[in-house]
């Protein structure tokens, strides 16, 4: 009688399971293995699953198939809020020695980009004058113009982090020059008097996923105005000037602006910006990140030199000839004619 009733328990169970799972979307992963759940949204590079106790982000390289029970998804991605899972992105990526980050982030609004990397703006400034500055590890390493520091050693970073009542300033004086290429216009700097600060730091795009015509923004300080937002679409993102490539927006870019970053629509910096023309509006340029990414991990090559402030570049003139007697093939052309 005890065996019968365990029996026909044990019949409703697998019944009732068998019914759950016929209602359940499915994602087969590639090793084999099978999830069943309610899939919540998909998006380019991770697909979302509710399994009952958790919400699983499954990257889709992983993913060998998947169906949903009603041949559909519910809940479109239009539905789902960004922020309830957090910012769909790869983890932070970093190789050993290398000094800045990049994530892949999902592309979102001016407004939630702003609130997350606009931290990581700073202020630069020397004797000769200021501009912008953004940092690209939470070790203070920072990118700037080497026009904002050119010929000086005496620099000044400003930091302005959230507080109650807005922003507080936070300034630091010991900042080490450590590397600069004139050429390209860009300078490494690092805060070394940190201590306890937490600084928030931005991640690296990528010049191959940008499109003209695109939305984008600067952050920096024009004309001694911290923390100015303006956006703009990529003009171009291949205009030449003397021998180099840069990106063209119609973002306002005034003085002050130089150093600081270009966003897109990610949070992700694609430029830096260095020109812009005051009384053309709508002609703005910054440095493509693919020169950054090559002038940091090549840093060694630009190393700054403290016994000379002109460090970065020189050409050496060639050596002389010694014979200073005319060529024989000059010779030769002189009795031809």
């Amino acid at each position: 009688m005890l065996k019968s009733r365990i029996s026909r328990c044990l019949c409703v169970a697998l019944l009732l399971c068998g019914c759950v799972l016929c209602w359940a979307d499915t994602i087969v992963l590639e090793e084999g293995q099978s999830l069943t759940g309610d899939i919540l949204a998909e998006k380019d590079k991770f697909i979302y699953m509710d399994i009952g106790v958790e919400v699983l982000k499954i990257p889709r390289e992983k993913i060998l198939d998947y169906e949903y029970a009603f041949g559909e998804s519910s809940l479109q991605i239009e539905d789902v809020d960004a922020n309830m899972f957090g910012p769909e992105t790869n983890e932070p990526w970093q190789s050993p020695g290398q000094l800045y980050r990049t994530a892949g982030l999902q592309k979102t609004t001016i407004e939630k980009c702003v609130d997350a990397f606009s931290e990581a703006v700073v202020k630069v400034s020397s004797p000769a004058g200021m501009g912008s500055g953004f940092f690209i590890n939470e070790q203070g390493y920072l990118i700037t113009n080497y026009h904002v520091i050119e010929r000086e050693t005496r620099i000044e970073v400003t930091v302005f982090q959230k507080a109650k009542d807005g922003f507080e300033k936070k300034k630091f004086k010991k900042v080490k020059i450590e590397a600069i290429n004139p050429f390209i216009d860009l300078a490494l700097l690092k805060v070394e008097d940190l201590g306890d600060t937490a600084v928030t730091y931005a991640y690296l795009g990528d010049i191959e996923s940008i499109r003209v015509g695109e939305e984008v923004f600067a952050i920096g300080n024009p004309l001694g105005l911290e923390r100015t937002v303006t956006n703009g679409v990529i003009s171009t993102k291949n205009r030449a000037f003397e021998g180099l490539v840069y990106i063209q927006t119609n973002a306002d870019i005034n003085p002050g602006n130089s150093g600081g970053p270009l966003f897109n629509l990610a949070g992700e910096v694609i430029g830096v910006t260095n020109m812009g023309y005051i009384f053309f509006g709508g002609l703005g340029f910054a440095i493509p990140i693919d020169y950054v990414k090559h002038f940091i991990e090549n840093r060694d090559a630009f190393v700054y030199d403290k016994d000379n402030p002109n460090t970065g570049y020189r050409y050496l003139q060639p050596d002389q000839r010694r014979n200073k007697a005319e060529p024989e093939f000059l010779k030769e052309q002189a009795k031809q004619r």
